[in-house]
């Protein structure tokens, strides 16, 4: 009979690298304000009339969580190719999750509970679950804990004027 483990430094990285990815782009906002920030969708709107991503989505955020993971991954031992995956597949996630979004007709940054962190925890643990070391458990762990983390953070990090909403 399998028996499922945690392994607590498995979930303790691969949550620090989420937090890596996802702040990498506020940060780079903060440092830059509009410069170098063209949308990833170039703008683009479908016959619904909705932007396909929204112009919050940029090139910069992407370069940003893709850089820092990198580093991120290589200090804390996965190496930095393992980061910079990591990095591209969580916004791979979050596009995916402002693309639908956009199309429920949400509004850019607006919040939606759980669609806001799930795709973009668990493409990457689920892709990189190997070099990672991570079995289902871990995985389940890790994207409860992003969620508290976002959910517990984001009050705080407009408060401190990083983001501009409270969510």
């Amino acid at each position: 009979m399998a028996t499922l483990s945690v392994c607590l430094y498995c979930i303790l990285q691969t949550t620090a690298l989420l937090v890596v990815a996802n702040g990498a782009p506020l940060l780079a906002n903060k440092m830059l304000d509009n410069r170098w920030s063209y949308p990833v969708d170039s703008r683009l709107k479908l016959r619904d009339g909705r932007p396909l991503l929204g112009s919050t989505k940029t090139w910069r955020g992407v370069f940003a969580a893709v850089l820092f993971t990198s580093l991120a991954g290589s200090l804390n031992g996965i190496g930095y190719l393992t980061g910079a995956l990591f990095g591209l597949l969580a916004m791979t996630g979050d596009l995916l999750a402002s693309f639908i979004k956009r199309r429920m007709s949400r509004a850019e940054s607006s919040r939606a509970r759980g669609l806001d962190t799930v795709p973009e925890s668990l493409l990457p643990i689920v892709l990189l679950k190997g070099p990672l070391t991570l079995d289902i458990l871990d995985i389940f762990l890790i994207v409860g804990i992003f969620f508290l983390i976002e959910e517990w953070g984001s009050p705080v990090l407009y408060r401190l004027h990083i983001r501009k909403r409270p969510y």
